[in-house]
């Protein structure tokens, strides 16, 4: 009876040890393929908006297209067109869109 305690016993710490090392690599998975990309995205948007200058053509989050006419701390003036200038916050301004939109001239 005392070796069936001791057989039950040690398999149930196998199992456990596999469950924990289970758990483990989905945390690791979800670092790895969520969490690890959403940060490195998010510095990229950072730089972005730290380097916007005058006559950058961007994107704002709500899909108007402007040249940047001057850059006051965290206000940008975008011109939109001759003489139409749209005072927005830099937050306000999208890295994806931007990227993608062909400049025109």
């Amino acid at each position: 009876m005392l070796t069936t305690l001791l057989a039950q016993a040690s398999a149930g710490g196998a199992g456990i040890l596999g469950q924990v090392f289970l758990f483990g690599s989905i945390i690791l998975i979800m670092y790895f393929f969520m969490i690890r990309p959403q940060q490195k995205k998010q510095k990229e948007t950072k730089k972005f908006i730290e380097e916007i200058k005058k006559g950058d053509e961007v994107v704002t989050i709500g899909g108007i297209h402007g040249k940047v006419s001057s850059v006051e701390g965290d206000v940008v003036y975008l011109e939109l067109d001759r003489g139409l200038k749209v005072k927005v916050e830099k937050s306000a301004i999208s890295l994806d869109f931007s990227k993608k939109s062909p400049s025109t001239k």
